[in-house]
């Protein structure tokens, strides 16, 4: 297989919603699934590096982004509804198991489909956000504590309706934006000197350089542009919203170790690494017993896939290929 394999989109029935995915390369599936604000097209560099190594790559619109369906309650997004989500494009690709790449909120769904999709995953390659314990505390309540002190846009997204408006009313500013404070360009904590009262997201993101940027091409951005234009943010918006819903879940489903092989790669200026502190990385062992490498990639901040396409395909294809 080679590096120029047609790529294939459809939208494809995988249960409660249909799923728009795109599809290059034949061989063992790759399952790549993004986070806020993403789209299947945010893997647009690791496609052809998967097929052209003789993998079927399959990047999926997550659920309530693009061209896959986009329920409105945030209880749609609870963890049962995505897991069932991979379950179901598996089942209806005639895919027995896969290794599935995550990142963000992709990231945060994927570390639990070993235990709550079991036999379904040969192992995970995760970027940005390492697992985590879940919290015995209930994460709106967290979100409301951390608002009182900073703007914090976890606590901010909660509200239905006000940051829907807000992103809505102006996607291309807000894109532009956001992909520029989370990129190894910015040091997103800067935001968290605003305060939180008074303040939607827009007033406390920088200003971001005029594109193009050396990851992000001014054609590249306006597809992201499109496709939020038509389809809002609602629905990505709902991931955030599901937090509580997930985490009463989980409450009946406590964590399980992970066994299967796992890669964890993350850039050195990503703010989650920021936040959560390099020591995550390690603290991951307890309960990743399959985790096999870390790496950290310098100057990369969150959108690590597009920021370091290279350096990210060069570790993955290591991955598979071990």
């Amino acid at each position: 297989m080679t590096a120029t394999a047609p790529e294939r989109s459809a939208v494809i029935d995988v249960g409660a919603i249909r799923m728009r995915y795109i599809e290059q390369g034949t061989g063992p599936a790759v399952v790549l699934c993004h986070g806020f604000p993403g789209l299947g097209y945010s893997w647009r560099h690791q496609l052809p590096a998967l097929a052209g190594a003789g993998f079927r790559a399959i990047a999926v619109d997550m659920r309530g982004y693009g061209g896959t369906d986009r329920p409105r309650d945030p209880a749609a997004y609870s963890r049962t509804h995505t897991v069932a989500d991979m379950v179901g494009l598996l089942d209806a690709l005639g895919i027995d198991d896969a290794v599935f790449v995550g990142h963000d909120f992709g990231a945060v769904l994927v570390w639990d489909l070993p235990q709550w999709a079991p036999g379904r995953v040969r192992g995970l390659f995760q970027l940005s956000v390492p697992r985590a314990e879940t919290s015995p505390v209930r994460p709106s309540r967290v979100y409301t504590s951390v608002a009182a002190r900073h703007f914090f846009h976890m606590h901010y997204f909660q509200e239905q309706g006000v940051a829907d408006e807000e992103l809505d009313a102006d996607p291309s500013g807000f894109l532009q934006r956001v992909f520029w404070a989370l990129s190894g360009g910015y040091r997103y904590t800067d935001i968290f000197t605003h305060p939180s009262r008074g303040n939607g997201y827009l007033d406390v993101l920088p200003q971001a350089p005029e594109l193009p940027w050396p990851w992000l091409s001014a054609d590249e951005f306006a597809h992201y542009v499109r496709e939020f234009t038509r389809a809002g943010f609602t629905g990505g918006l709902n991931w955030y919203r599901a937090a509580d819903h997930v985490w009463a879940e989980k409450q009946e489903r406590p964590d399980e170790p992970i066994t299967v092989p796992v890669c964890f790669v993350t850039g050195d200026r990503d703010p989650v690494r920021q936040i959560v502190g390099p020591a995550s990385m390690e603290a991951m062992r307890a309960s990743v017993p399959g985790l096999v490498g870390t790496h950290v990639i310098p100057a990369a901040g969150h959108f690590i896939q597009m920021e370091a396409a290279g350096t990210v395909n060069e570790l993955l294809l290591e991955f598979l290929t071990r």
